[in-house]
C-alpha cells in the first residue's frame, strides 16, 4: 500500500480516491448541490403565506356578493308575497276574526255543567262508561291515546265497556251515526250516555280532578278483575261458527254465512258485556 501512494503523483489528483466516499457520490466535474441559506427560505414561504392569504380573501369576498345577492332576492320576494293588512280581502280578515275566538272558547270542566253542556246522547248506555277505541297499532299516536284513556278509567276500577272498531266495524258505524262525522279521530268517551270528547278532555278532566266527580255513581269492579272468558278482550270466537263465519243449512244443504258473528267471527263477550 505505500509504494502504490508513493508511485502516484503529487501534482496529479487521483479521479477517485478509495477512502474518499464524497468522491464516490458526485464526479469530479459535478458540483455538490447546495443547500439554500436562511433568508432565501424564510422568504419563499412568507411568499407562499401571502399567497394562501389572498387566496383566502378572494374566497370571502365572493362568498359575501353571493349571499348579499341572496339576501336582495329574498327581501324582493318577501315583499311581494306579504302584502300589507289594507290589501288583504275582507274575507280573509272575516274568516281569521272567526277562527280567533274558537281558540279562547274551551269546555267547562265542572262536573255538573260539563255533562248537562254536552248534546250528543249514546242512547241505552246511562248507567255505563263506553270508549270507542282501537287495539291496533297501526298509528302510534292513535294507539297511545287509547291506552292512556283506558289505564286513567282502570285506575278508578270502574267498568268500561270498550267498543273496538278494529275488532267490529259496526263500531264505526254507529259512532259516525251519533256524531255526524266520517273522519273521527279516536278514542271517543260518553260517560252516563252523555258525549264527554277525546284523549285530551280526559287527561283534562283527570288532572283536574273533576273527572272522580262524574264517575260517581259508576260501579267500581274488584281490584285486579280480569274477565276468565275473554281476558278483558270483550270478544270471544263465535259459538256458533267457531269463528269460521259458516255453518252448515241441513235444509238446504249447502254453506251459509253465519248470522250470528261480525265479520271477525267474534261476538262480544257475554260474561263481562252482557
Amino acid at each position: 500500500m505505500a509504494d502504490f501512494g508513493k508511485n502516484l503523483d503529487s501534482s496529479e489528483k487521483p479521479r477517485f480516491f478509495f477512502f474518499n466516499r464524497s468522491l464516490s457520490m458526485y464526479p469530479e466535474s459535478a458540483d455538490p448541490p447546495k443547500k439554500p441559506t436562511q433568508p432565501q427560505m424564510g422568504l419563499e414561504r412568507t411568499s407562499s403565506f401571502a399567497k394562501l392569504y389572498n387566496s383566502i380573501e378572494s374566497v370571502r369576498s365572493t362568498s359575501n356578493s353571493i349571499k348579499g345577492k341572496v339576501k336582495k332576492l329574498c327581501s324582493i320576494f318577501e315583499s311581494a308575497k306579504t302584502p300589507s293588512s289594507e290589501e288583504q280581502p275582507p274575507q280573509q280578515s272575516q274568516f281569521s276574526s272567526k277562527l280567533k275566538p274558537s281558540k279562547s272558547i274551551g269546555h267547562d270542566f265542572r262536573a255538573p255543567s260539563f255533562l248537562n253542556s254536552s248534546t250528543l246522547r249514546l242512547p241505552g248506555t246511562e248507567d255505563r262508561i263506553v270508549v270507542y277505541l282501537t287495539s291496533l297499532r297501526g298509528i302510534r299516536r292513535t294507539y297511545e291515546d287509547c291506552y292512556a284513556v283506558r289505564m286513567i278509567f282502570r285506575g278508578f276500577r270502574v267498568w268500561v265497556d270498550e267498543r273496538d272498531i278494529s275488532m267490529d266495524s259496526a263500531y264505526r258505524i254507529e259512532l259516525q251515526s251519533v256524531l255526524g262525522d266520517k273522519n273521527l279521530g279516536l278514542p271517543q268517551v260518553f260517560i252516563k250516555g252523555k258525549y264527554v270528547g277525546g284523549a285530551e278532555v280526559i287527561k283534562q278532566l283527570f288532572e283536574t280532578g273533576e273527572l272522580a266527580k262524574i264517575l260517581e255513581g259508576i260501579p267500581v269492579r274488584e281490584p285486579g278483575f280480569v274477565c276468565e272468558s275473554c281476558g278483558d278482550v270483550r270478544f270471544i270466537p263465535c259459538l256458533n261458527c267457531s269463528g269460521s263465519r259458516k255453518v252448515f243449512d241441513e235444509d238446504e244443504e249447502m254453506m251459509k254465512r253465519c248470522l250470528e258473528c261480525n265479520e271477525n267471527g267474534l261476538i262480544r263477550c257475554p260474561d263481562c258485556c252482557s
